[in-house]
């Protein structure tokens, strides 16, 4: 299978990019001929959609606000090959977009994540959104067991099986750290390509707030722990418990050991609550996990339901598997028993 006989479409979330949004469909068309350009207006009031279609590109609307419900409407609406997401403000290169499919057939790889290259002449990557990227890049790489460089990039080539096992939950600009989060989760073929960054076209300005979407962003890690290490999340609550319930036995068990006796019933019942609380809780930090573990199957499973990227749709012929051009009669009499001769068919 070429790379014409592919269906490539490019999905560009927009929240008022008209002056950016012409640019972005005509390189994205320049740099991938036949690709399909789905610009989803997100609320624009700017005449961002008339930009979009003038240069050529398929409008389609998502109202309800945030950059997550768009990424959940398009995944959805959209049927193709390789899909491709990149921001509409013009601040990454679309010419590295051809380099990045190219990566994602050969491999095969299910996710390729553009990693911003730091252009000191340019005010595109702020230092505050440049430093929380780099913590939440360590921080998540730590916590799932797999290195990221750049997780809160917007830029990324997914494959067809990738982008249909995706739940996509989040509402607004977390939707990449889900994807990040996501592709570990699954362990999924993924690699990184270096991607050119810029500042944005001239009459356009960031929708991002470095600290109310940092701390969004820091939300939903902490519920993706919860959820995706429920041992952890549960472990540490529990040992919050215990640690407390040990430090008030502590004296108990010292005077209990000097005099035989419990002066202190009250402390010494909220103690024995307290380690009770934190049995219970990491029981259910183990429960938990398997139920984890059976979404993770249930995902793997879809996942598994798509063929690999650039393969063709069919299977391998095997030792009894019908010609091409068997007629139905012939299929039939081979699937339904393959009799030696002069044998007695089962009745």
């Amino acid at each position: 299978m070429t790379l014409d006989d592919l269906v490539i479409a490019a999905i560009v979330p927009c929240y008022n990019e008209a002056p950016a949004i012409h640019k972005v469909v005509t390189d994205l068309k320049q740099a991938v001929p036949g690709i399909h350009v789905y610009v989803y207006d997100n609320n624009s009031t700017d005449g961002t959609d008339d930009e979009a279609r003038r240069a050529g590109a398929e409008v389609r609307y998502e109202h309800t606000k945030g950059k997550g419900n768009v990424i959940r409407r398009a995944f959805g609406d959209i049927d193709a090959d390789v899909y491709l997401m990149i921001d509409g403000d013009d601040t990454y290169d679309a010419a590295a977009a051809p380099e990045m499919i190219r990566t994602l057939l050969e491999g095969p790889y299910d996710h390729i994540l553009g990693v911003r290259q730091d252009d000191p002449t340019s005010t595109a990557y702020r230092p505050g959104h440049e430093a929380g990227n780099r913590m939440f890049n360590r921080v998540v790489g730590r916590l799932f067991g797999t290195p990221v460089s750049d997780m809160l990039s917007g830029y990324r080539v997914m494959s067809r099986r990738f982008v249909k096992s995706f739940p996509a939950l989040s509402r607004e600009f977390e939707t990449e750290t889900e994807l990040t989060v996501h592709v570990m989760n699954l362990r999924v073929p993924h690699t990184e390509v270096p991607v050119g960054f810029r500042d944005r076209a001239a009459g356009t300005e960031s929708k991002l707030n470095t600290y109310s979407d940092g701390f969004k962003i820091l939300s939903l890690i902490a519920h993706l722990i919860r959820f995706e290490r429920p041992v952890l999340f549960h472990g540490i609550i529990g040992a919050l418990f215990a640690v407390v319930g040990i430090v008030l036995a502590i004296p108990l068990f010292i005077e209990f050991g000097r005099t035989g006796l419990v002066p202190r019933f009250p402390t010494a019942f909220l103690a024995a609550s307290l380690m009770v609380i934190a049995f219970l809780t990491w029981i259910l930090g183990f429960v938990l996990e398997g139920v984890t573990r059976l979404r993770r199957e249930t995902s793997r499973l879809n996942y598994l339901t798509y063929a690999a990227p650039g393969a063709a749709q069919r299977r391998l012929p095997t030792e009894h598997s019908a010609p091409e051009s068997a007629t139905p009669s012939e299929i039939a009499s081979r699937t339904m028993g393959r009799d030696e001769p002069g044998s007695t068919p089962a009745r």
